[in-house]
């Protein structure tokens, strides 16, 4: 039976909420003032406090800091009849687990402690588990245990052993620039890494970002400006977003990259690259070659070795290690204690597609934990992404099952099309790991294939 420590000056309130909790079976203590709720604390150890901000002799800020000294894992729920903003934000920031406004509800507080009290048994049950394994990263770790990333890594390693030139291509979010720092830590870590986003800049202002200029080369050029290749010195040079680069200044880049020298806006004198280029895009580059938007002599010059992050929703045994190392870093810009989600809370990340991958996920991860109480984050921490993956799911059934023409698909047409969705998502997988998705049985599936007509030559 859960125990819960009630802190109130007014007998009748403390009287109601001690016969409502009684009879939803709670065991409960009452304090009429500060001083004998500290003392009716450390002699009955409740798991719940529930505790008025205005007491006659303490201040409730003052004795939630006294109950958080006995036990820093206290669960308290305040609440006053004087109701603020600022005192709101103070007791949230203070550590109260909850806060409300009198008169308080009686259902509303049982959810409120049922919350709590769901908390407190996580947190007891993980602090073993805490203490037995701790999770220690470095900053700027790439993560991931699945294949894909695991070639990737083996990439890393070659490529670190001279400075040719890298291309990296993946969607928003997959990590291209976290990519490109651990190369450049691998390959010269006591040289600048210079890191410029070619979408972010226009074309004039680029080129002087690049390649420096001299004095009066232009209206107010009122001194020389060293640019991104000279300031990198034998370091990395990181164009982000270079898809996005005119073909004027790509004719410039790709001088760079054959003669590795160039000449300064409004100079003469040629200054010498020493510096390894990296690029990114999320952009396909060899699509927009042939649209005629990038020139292909320069794509050739760039995609020397070429890295391909594949999306979030294509290597999903990755999200577990992911959600580990984010956490410990939110952990340490929030200085909380969150060790990991609930069960139910992953299954549904492991079915979510992540349109803006890692990302996405940091970000959802970093919201829910701003807010959390506990050390495990629940369902009740991911509200708002739960609603937009509830319609997902909705929309993605609607449609199963009906073709373009909008009539009901047969079996077979809803397996072939299931099929086909799974070899598209699985990204470079072979068969034999195709099969184990599908949960048939290698010759079942090459059946399948002629069946439905489907085209799949990886082996």
């Amino acid at each position: 039976m859960a125990k819960i420590l009630v802190i109130d000056h007014d007998p009748a309130i403390l009287k109601d909420i001690e016969v409502n909790l009684k009879d939803k079976g709670y065991d409960v203590f009452t304090a009429v003032n500060g001083t004998d709720g500290l003392n009716r604390f450390i002699e009955a150890a409740p798991d719940i406090v529930i505790l008025e901000i205005n007491l006659p002799d303490i201040h409730g800020f003052t004795l939630l800091e006294d109950l958080r000294d006995e036990d820093e894992n206290v669960k308290v729920i305040m609440m006053t009849a004087d109701h603020d903003m600022d005192t709101t934000i103070h007791a949230m920031k203070a550590g109260a687990f909850d806060y409300f406004r009198k008169p308080v509800h009686g259902d509303e507080l049982v959810v409120a402690i049922q919350k709590a009290l769901k908390a407190r048994d996580m947190e007891k049950r993980i602090d073993a588990l805490l203490m037995k394994s701790p999770r220690l990263f470095k900053a700027g770790d790439i993560i991931g245990t699945s294949r894909e990333m695991n070639e990737i890594f083996k990439t890393i390693g070659t490529v670190s052993q001279s400075k040719t030139t890298v291309l990296i291509q993946g969607e928003s979010g997959t990590g291209k620039e976290l990519i490109a720092k651990v190369i450049h830590r691998m390959t010269s870590p006591g040289e600048p890494y210079i890191g410029v986003n070619c979408s972010a800049i226009v074309e004039t202002l680029l080129e002087s970002e690049l390649f420096g200029h001299e004095k009066g080369s232009f209206t107010g050029a009122v001194s020389r400006k060293l640019g991104k290749f000279e300031l990198a010195r034998s370091g990395t040079v990181f164009l982000d977003e270079i898809s996005e680069m005119s073909l004027n200044l790509q004719a410039k880049l790709l001088r760079v990259l054959q003669e590795m020298e160039f000449e300064r806006v409004g100079g003469k004198d040629r200054v010498k690259v020493n510096a390894r280029i990296i690029t990114a895009t999320n952009k396909e580059l060899k699509s927009l070659v042939e649209e005629g938007t990038f020139r292909d002599d320069l794509f050739y010059r760039l995609n020397v070795v070429s890295i391909h992050i594949p999306p979030l929703r294509q290597r999903k045994e990755d999200i577990t290690p992911l959600i580990d190392y984010l956490l410990a870093k939110i952990n340490l810009d929030l200085n909380k204690q969150i060790i990991g989600v609930s069960d139910d809370v992953m299954d549904i990340f492991l079915r979510y597609d992540w349109p803006g991958n890692v990302r996405e996920l940091e970000n959802l991860l970093l919201s829910a934990a701003v807010g959390a109480k506990g050390q495990i984050l629940v369902k009740d921490d991911f509200q708002e992404f739960l609603g937009g993956f509830q319609k997902q799911l909705i929309a993605e059934r609607n449609q199963e099952d009906i073709s373009e023409t909008g009539i009901r698909l047969t079996l077979d047409e809803v397996e072939g099309r299931y099929i086909r969705k799974v070899i598209k998502e699985s990204g470079p997988r072979t068969k034999g790991e195709i099969c184990e998705i599908l949960g048939i049985s290698r010759p079942t599936f090459e059946r399948k294939l002629e069946k439905y007509g489907i085209t799949f030559e990886r082996e």
